[in-house]
């Protein structure tokens, strides 16, 4: 969105028309609110951005289908002309027409026309220039049909919209609604604003409604209505000193056939304008982030360079987006409601006083009419940024222009730095709620991103702090890697011939994410529809599962207005998490990710795991959800967010780990219950803590190595040096499916073998890089002083002393447990026992020996134990065996 400069941020509210509670649609659910109608189809109005037209913000719904919509605003207006009987000159009178043409014609190309223009939706800024208002108001109204009041103003309305008369869905006296009304009534329109510029009054102000409509119905029989109106407003020796080209634009917009009256875009080439199109530079739209245009910033310099240093007194906060203002006015305790409440324009009334009618005792009927209220209300209310403004009056204006050196601080030096720094540490909810530390961080995305994909890294740096809600669907978009002409490659996917999908996508859509207002509506279904059709299409090898729309919601609610982005960052995160999860047969890939999983669950918590095995809740019965939809079936959109700001860092195995953080907060009533307790509480899963899920889920991930989440199924490796982060873009280390296989690496596992083993398999070159072995190097220690792994290795001491690995133990398979797995009481356990807490690594030449072995230490509780891939075999080609000295 563009700057907010001079102009101000205005509301204006009215009613959408109510429907009955006992009529459901064919499909048989509660008919949609035409508030939620209104709402989705107004997203669109966000994205047009043009210099003569008021830009859309924000709408919000209300009680009783009330509507709030926020919008650029400025004081002045045509009115002002009309008001004090201002005659404007004809060179203003061309200049105004131009620029409303010009917003009108712009307004066409999106299918889209006023149909309120007065004198009041024409503002003009401090330059006077032109800036149309309210010109959305008939397009997300459906033409009108889902509110009980009419679009336009009789004074301006074109003579064909009259004739139409007015139109409401639910009159049984209309059949048919009239056809929508095109670009040429608003040429009309047009033409009445221009007349009373050129006259200085106002027309058919002093007759009532049905005799305005009848003198404008009958101006179909003169020849020249532009000389009739002004013999009836006495000013004809005005209009008759007009330049021709002025008379000649005037009877070309007032004319009364709409076949013969021109279009916008007819009018802005004709000749008339001849003297006036020279001063005009043709709008060019911003090239978008993700474009195959090459993205650049027309700066021009002032001939003096201290032009540049002007005082403090800069008003930095106009520099900004107009949504930007609006979001941190709304975080600086900005109410909407508030403020229509204080001009009267919301007033409450008494229940008893909105009913239609009502009956005492003694059977007296009281009745009112129809309550203006429900009405449209013109006002247009400025909302005051004082609050705004003395809430960031502490924010030094460096802050607004972040240096992007990756060895400066991301917050910069102000008057209040100490708290910006701070506020970090504070709880990701309550952050995203402080004026000042979002507009730093958005100021910073915002350079960021428009740098991207050349700062990529500094994205993935900056992520890992947290992201501002009003960036993350670019944000995230850039962490995914989404680069190109995505809009041509979304266009050239074939949306709209059926396919055998359709049916499953029109039963789930309706299901999926409801409770949120954009998703529920109309337009919501429409693109919902189309980006997992796009997805089904574009990938012929891969089948439409039930869970996808779950998976698809995050991307569009955040990109409503953009499916191309949607659709794009999605198909990017499929491949990334849920590799081959699509195909048609998917029952090994799904099998091999629960059994991993359950690996996990082993790793970190093998009381919880040996718990859940006893009872038989296996994570078949509850986690294909969880990871079908990374978790978007299970959690509301808000908590998707924050898990998915981190998920998005992490490689395709972060998963696993929230899987597990998850559990562990269930963790006491998981051990407290049996299997009929555990099926309920997951058929209606408890409130999960995301900000601790997140913070508990890097834990694990950090203590979990690189290769005892591999998975045969997985994504291939990617090509050398490209690892799907930065350098130094994660907290976590490089995904494992990413690297290079080595004759160290892990070998793939049957499914079969690998669910009879209860701990994770580790490759030997993780070992190698977990224990820092060299031919002279030391074990990695804790802060501690303790060694973070532990090599247990179980051979006999006889194998043990032909090689072993530097720093390993020895404890022979029978000297610990006895036949039925219980620890022995002997030196040995003592051992095992102070190696609890860090990752034990069990070592033999026989896999299955080192198998049970670890599973004993699982069923004994001992956390973080895992098995050397290969064995002791896997490292006699290393030279990193050592054999002990011989006793002299």
């Amino acid at each position: 969105m563009r700057p907010l400069k001079d102009a101000q941020l205005g509301a204006f509210t009215f009613f959408a028309s109510a429907l009955p509670h006992d009529v459901c649609g064919s499909n048989g659910l509660p008919l949609t609110p035409n508030s939620i109608k209104i709402l989705g189809r107004f997203q669109i109005l966000k994205t047009l951005t043009h210099p003569r037209l008021c830009q859309y913000v924000d709408i919000s719904r209300g009680k009783h289908e009330r509507l709030i919509v926020v919008a650029e605003h400025y004081e002045s207006s045509l009115s002002d002309f009309q008001k004090r009987g201002i005659t404007a000159s004809p060179e203003k009178v061309l200049q105004m027409a131009y620029e409303v043409l010009e917003g009108l014609e712009f307004m066409n190309k999106h299918g889209m026309v006023h149909r309120a223009l007065s004198g009041h939706n024409v503002l003009l800024d401090c330059k006077g220039n032109v800036k149309l208002a309210k010109f959305g108001l008939y397009h997300m109204t459906d033409h009108g049909a889902d509110v009980d009041f009419p679009i336009g103003y009789p004074s301006y309305l074109a003579p064909e919209v009259i004739a139409q008369g007015s139109f409401h869905p639910s009159d049984p006296s209309r059949d048919v609604a009239p056809l929508p009304s095109g670009p040429k009534t608003d040429v009309w329109s047009l033409g009445v604003l221009l007349f009373e510029l050129c006259a200085g009054r106002r027309l058919l102000q002093n007759i009532d409604i049905s005799e305005r409509l009848k003198f404008i119905l009958t101006l179909g029989c003169m020849d020249d209505i532009v000389t009739v109106l002004a013999e009836e407003h006495g000013c004809l020796d005005t209009i008759k000193e007009l330049p021709e080209n002025v008379l000649e634009l005037l009877r070309k917009c007032l004319t009364f056939l709409p076949s013969k009256r021109p279009t916008p875009t007819d009018l802005l080439r004709d000749h008339v304008f001849n003297g006036v199109s020279c001063l005009y530079t043709p709008f060019q739209k911003p090239v978008s982030l993700f474009s195959s245009s090459l993205r650049c910033a027309h700066l021009e310099l002032p001939e003096d360079i201290s032009e540049l240093c002007k005082d403090d007194d800069e008003d930095y906060l106009s520099e900004r987006a107009i949504d930007e203002v609006y979001h941190l006015w709304c975080l600086a305790g900005g109410d909407l409601e508030k403020e229509l409440t204080n001009k009267e324009i919301i007033q409450s009334k008494p229940p008893i006083c909105t009913l239609p009618n009502f009956v005492l005792e003694d059977g007296e009927s009281f009745g009112q009419g129809r309550d203006r209220s429900f009405l449209l209300d013109d006002t247009t209310v400025t909302l005051s940024l004082c609050q705004l403004r003395n809430r960031l009056k502490d924010v030094a204006g460096e802050a607004y222009y972040p240096l992007l050196e990756d060895e400066q601080s991301s917050l910069p030096q102000s008057n209040s730095s100490n708290e910006l720094s701070a506020t970090v540490t504070l709880p990701l909810i309550i952050r995203e709620r402080d004026t000042e530390y979002q507009l730093i961080r958005i100021i910073l995305f915002d350079r960021l991103l428009k740098a991207y994909p050349y700062k990529k890294n500094l994205v993935w740096k900056e992520a890992r702090v947290d992201i501002p809600p009003l960036v993350r669907g670019l944000a995230w978009a850039a962490l995914l890697g989404i680069e190109g002409d995505i809009q041509a490659k979304y266009e050239s996917i074939d949306k709209d011939t059926p396919i055998p999908t359709d049916r499953q996508i029109e039963v789930d859509i309706p299901r999926c994410h409801q409770y949120d207002e954009l998703l529920s509506s109309p337009q919501g279904h429409v693109k919902f529809r189309r980006v997992l059709k796009a997805w089904v299409v574009s990938h012929p090898d891969l089948v439409y599962w039930q869970g996808l729309d779950s998976l698809c919601a995050p991307f569009l609610y955040l990109n409503f207005n953009n499916e191309a982005l949607a659709y794009a960052c999605m198909s990017a995160f499929i491949p990334k998490y849920l590799y081959n999860f699509f195909l048609k047969d998917n029952s090994h890939v799904i099998q091999e990710y629960l059994t991993v999983f359950s690996q996990m669950i082993a790793f970190h918590d093998p009381e919880l795991s040996n718990h859940l095995n006893e009872i038989g809740f296996i994570p078949d019965l509850y986690a294909i959800p969880w990871f079908l939809t990374m978790f978007t079936h299970v959690f509301p959109l808000h908590k998707i967010f924050h898990l998915w700001d981190t998920l998005l860092l992490g490689n395709s195995s972060f998963p696993f780990c929230i899987g597990v953080a998850i559990l562990q907060q269930l963790r006491d009533r998981l051990l407290a219950n049996g299997f009929n307790e555990c099926i309920l509480l997951f058929s209606d899963l408890p409130e999960i803590d995301i900000e601790r899920c997140v913070r508990e889920s890097i834990n694990l991930f950090c203590w979990t190595p690189k290769s005892a989440t591999y998975r045969q199924h997985a994504q291939p490796p990617k090509t050398a040096g490209d690892n799907g982060f930065g350098k130094t873009a994660t907290y976590y280390s490089s995904d494992y499916q990413d690297m290079s296989k080595t004759d160290l690496s892990r070998e793939p596992l049957a499914l079969c073998d690998l669910k009879a083993e209860v701990s994770p398999r580790i490759s030997a070159e993780d070992l190698i890089d977990l224990c820092e072995l060299s031919l002279a190097g030391p074990t990695k220690r804790t802060r501690a002083g303790k060694p973070k792994i532990v090599a247990v290795d179980i051979r006999s001491a006889e194998d043990f002393s032909r090689g072993h690995i530097s720093g390993s133990v020895n404890i022979p398979f029978g000297t610990v447990f006895s036949p039925d797995g219980e620890l022995v009481q002997c030196p040995a356990t003592g051992i095992l026992q102070n190696s609890r807490g860090r990752v034990i690594v069990v070592i033999c030449h026989a896999m299955k020996s080192a198998a049970m072995f670890a599973a004993h230490l699982v069923k004994v509780n001992f956390s973080r134990v895992c098995i050397l891939d290969g064995g002791i075999n896997k490292l006699k080609s290393t030279g990193l065996l050592t054999v002990p000295s011989p006793q002299i």
